[in-house]
């Protein structure tokens, strides 16, 4: 299965993740500067290599994770996941809510010195749903005018509905009012990039550390592309530096959670996730903290592919794998079973103030019914004019990854 921007799922998880952090590394926000430690450094893992640094491009968790960490929007999620202004000072939207003026900071700057402008918006954001770019996340962009032309093939990239008024002050035109249109500007793909360092480089910009420029708090530093370890180090060039505590990030691929841990129990690592047998066995222990994300797994299906336009097909694999089993048994981090793609208690109707994964559920499509699913297996097999189906699940080859795609597999 390749991986493509489809949204028709299979199996739906809202992961609700558990991770262990060393106590001397938990210090109170509300502490000064003086009860901070001498050295601000940091280890951590991940558990797949990076897949690029080129923000249009990423689709990985751990790839969109380093974008964050050295790269900044017009927008942020504060700690209690409601969006705040980070490049972005000022906000215009017109009455119809169809136009954005958006004023942007004129003290920001890449790493590499040069200026951060509205131009650098507008180019990042026409890169990105330009089908040359291939970008899995063009959806984000669908509200914006002329984008699905665009990302379809039909428009020029220069028909997208952003402008730069001058360097400092961004106009976007919607194709319909969108309400959480400021949340989406928070998202990576929506980031800027330097349109000079970006032409330099070309196909192999974002490829290595070294190609690539940032914006953010910390730039990375030592990925080499093919690497397992690497460094963040802090930006000397980012705007708010001084409120950025930590002066390095040592991060390394670790994809055993056992030898993660044996790298934490030799102080090592600063923070590890635990999964599986760990979870379930140390999930008591005082260091150990349970923190709800955010975040739903899933199976996208290479539409591309004719068996997979077929619904009843989709929807037998999506009965026949009994979640509830998936995450008491084989993920065991806390993951719960999800009704849909949002997640519960992640946002609420704002009349009935019900929660919208609750009100988005479409019933008997995520529920487990084995007699259900062969029925519709056989029924799509009639449609398609096959005997039996050899379907490839492609997946990243961490233990963790490996345990839940066998699983699947048996289910299917």
């Amino acid at each position: 299965m390749e991986t493509k921007k489809i949204k028709k799922t299979a199996a739906m998880l809202s992961v609700l993740g558990m991770t262990l952090l060393l106590s001397a590394c938990g210090k109170s926000s509300s502490q000064s500067s003086k009860d901070l430690a001498s050295n601000q450094k940091i280890n951590l893992a991940t558990n797949a290599e990076l897949t690029s640094l080129d923000l249009s491009k990423i689709y990985d968790k751990n790839s969109f994770i380093q974008i964050d960490e050295t790269c900044e929007g017009l927008y942020r999620y504060d700690k209690n996941g409601n969006v705040e202004p980070a490049l972005a000072t000022k906000t215009k939207i017109s009455k119809n809510g169809k136009t954005y003026t958006i004023n942007i900071r004129k003290n920001a700057k890449w790493s590499n010195g040069d200026p951060v402008t509205a131009n650098d918006f507008v180019y990042s954001w026409q890169r990105a749903v330009n089908p040359k770019t291939a970008s899995q996340y063009t959806y984000l962009f669908e509200n914006i005018q002329n984008a699905n032309k665009i990302a379809n093939g039909k428009l020029s990239p220069s028909k997208l509905g952003v402008k730069a008024n001058g360097k400092y002050q961004l106009e976007v035109k919607l194709a319909k009012p969108t309400t959480y249109f400021k949340m989406v500007m928070a998202r990576e793909t929506l980031y800027p990039l330097d349109p000079k360092i970006v032409k330099k480089y070309g196909s192999k910009y974002g490829t290595t550390s070294a190609k690539t420029v940032y914006n953010g708090p910390f730039k990375s530093v030592g990925w080499t592309g093919t690497n397992d370890s690497w460094e963040l180090v802090k930006n000397s060039k980012y705007w708010d530096k001084k409120a950025v505590k930590l002066s390095k990030i040592n991060y390394q691929v670790v994809k055993q959670p056992s030898t993660a841990l044996n790298l934490f129990q030799s102080n090592k690592l600063d923070l590890i996730n635990l999964v599986g047998e760990q979870a379930s066995q140390m999930k008591n222990n005082k260091g150990a903290t349970k923190r709800p994300l955010a975040a739903t797994e899933y199976l996208q299906y290479n539409q591309r592919k004719k068996v997979f336009k077929n619904k009843n097909l989709r929807l037998a694999f999506s009965l026949a794998i009994n979640r509830k089993q998936l995450v008491n048994k084989v993920m065991q981090n806390g993951s719960v079973v999800s009704q849909g793609f949002v997640p519960a208690q992640f946002a609420k109707n704002p009349q009935t103030k019900e929660d919208f994964a609750k009100e988005a559920y479409v019933p008997n499509t995520v529920s487990y019914n084995l007699a259900k699913a062969k029925k519709l297996y056989q029924t799509a097999l009639s449609q398609l004019g096959k005997k039996q189906l050899n379907v490839i699940i492609l997946a990243a080859d961490d233990d963790q990854t490996k345990n839940v795609t066998e699983f699947i597999q048996s289910q299917l």
